[in-house]
């Protein structure tokens, strides 16, 4: 637990991200050449709860589902905050196996570097900005230490970045990245008004998106996927959970604590203090779900992790964890059980490679890798998902390329495996 423990009292930085799952993405040498292979633009707009789009009139939402494939939700992986589940957007994997447990976590783990057969870009990704061991994305847009998420303007510059980069630079796949509505979702809580408006802008923002997909003449090989990393929870504010209040517990017991951070919560107790304080904390509220690693339940693909700390906690949905004092002022909230439905999120998909019109019955975010792999022509590295849950989206006569066989990369696990301080 030493490289866990080195980050308690520091601001911390976020997931590995885009990076290694852009360089995991392409670490296959595709079998055919740039210039005729499809392209995939992944668009992520963060927080988007599944059916957020029943309220508000969604017109070109509602477009690319006529023209292409809409799921009815997908349900993101464990913990449902935002850099674990873009990685498993982008890694085909659960927490507990590609590691990036929390946002608020740093590695030191090394990657050896393959040789990568795509050209990639990331806007704004999750982790776009760095390097490791020297391999990073192709060509990255980093948003700066202090930047407005809910710009309009910005947002459609982005877009035209990322037209630039598929027409001029020729890349291949992109993954763009938008900041709301979850900041919507947060301040002013899910069902505001705030959020509804939010929501208007991310239609025209799709709007414009797929007119400069036209404009830029790449509508006839790049398919457009939109999503979203999880969905958003109204709090509430009665009955809260307040750990440093609960009777016979004392932090003096604590060695390390990730607290104040939605209704999740890590603990490392002091040598021979575990059994005390689970038991302390075990029945301690109706809302409080307190676990020692081992017998956290298996349904999360979350816990069977060295990262993971020997006890977890996990609030009901609406129920937020609050530590040595009150610092959560959300009125909309995340990270909750992912089969909760208001955890839900979005999946739209339109292009040369998918069916029109066509309504999907719900699947798992860990399956969008596979997904990925089969429009782009690479094989897939080890993961958790299934192509065949995703291939009845797919036009049989779609213009693919036939993945070719080839080793996984073994760096992977290495990596995975490692502690340490990513700068």
């Amino acid at each position: 637990m030493s490289g866990l423990l080195q980050f308690k009292g520091m601001k911390m930085l976020t997931s590995l991200g885009f990076v290694f799952a852009a360089v995991s993405l392409a670490s296959c040498v595709p079998v055919q050449q740039v210039s005729s292979r499809s392209k995939v633009l992944l668009v992520s707009f963060d927080g988007f709860r599944w059916n957020y789009d029943q309220d508000v009139d969604t017109p070109n939402l509602d477009a690319m589902a006529a023209e292409g494939v809409k799921a009815r939700y997908m349900t993101p992986a464990f913990i449902t905050i935002t850099s674990p589940c873009h990685f498993t957007l982008l890694t085909g994997r659960y927490l507990e196996n590609h590691g990036v447990i929390h946002n608020m976590w740093f590695n030191t783990g090394r990657f050896p570097g393959t040789a990568p057969g795509l050209k990639t870009g990331s806007i704004h990704f999750p982790g776009g900005k760095a390097k490791y061991q020297g391999e990073e994305v192709s060509m990255k847009l980093v948003e700066p230490a202090v930047f407005n998420y809910s710009n309009e303007t910005n947002w459609r510059l982005n877009i035209d970045t990322a037209m630039e980069w598929f027409t001029v630079k020729n890349l291949d796949f992109i993954a763009l990245y938008f900041g709301e509505p979850d900041s919507a979702g947060h301040k002013y809580g899910p069902e505001s008004m705030q959020r509804k408006n939010m929501i208007k802008q991310v239609d025209r923002t799709i709007g414009y998106l797929r007119q400069r997909i036209r404009e830029s003449g790449l509508e006839s090989n790049l398919n457009l996927i939109i999503t979203s990393d999880h969905g958003m929870e109204t709090v509430l504010k009665t009955n809260e959970i307040h750990i440093g209040a609960i009777n016979n517990f004392t932090f003096k017991d604590i060695q390390f604590e990730l607290l104040d951070y939605g209704p999740n919560g890590l603990l490392v107790p002091k040598e021979g203090k575990l059994d005390h304080v689970y038991s302390v904390l075990k029945n301690a509220h109706p809302k409080l779900h307190v676990y020692k690693k081992e017998e956290f339940p298996k349904r999360f693909h979350y816990a069977n992790h060295p990262r993971i700390t020997p006890l977890l906690l996990y609030g009901d949905p609406g129920y937020v964890i609050h530590g040595r004092y009150k610092v959560q002022f959300n009125k909309g909230e995340h990270g909750f059980d992912n089969e909760a439905m208001n955890m839900k999120t979005i999946f739209r998909a339109v292009g040369p490679a998918f069916k029109q019109g066509l309504v999907v019955e719900p699947f798992e975010s860990v399956n969008v890798y596979a997904l990925l792999c089969e429009l782009l022509g690479i094989t897939p590295e080890r993961h958790d998902g299934s192509l065949e849950t995703m291939k009845p989206m797919l036009r049989e006569s779609a213009p693919r390329a036939p993945a070719k066989k080839l080793p996984v990369m073994l760096g992977m696990a290495l990596l995975l495996g490692c502690w340490g301080g990513m700068h």
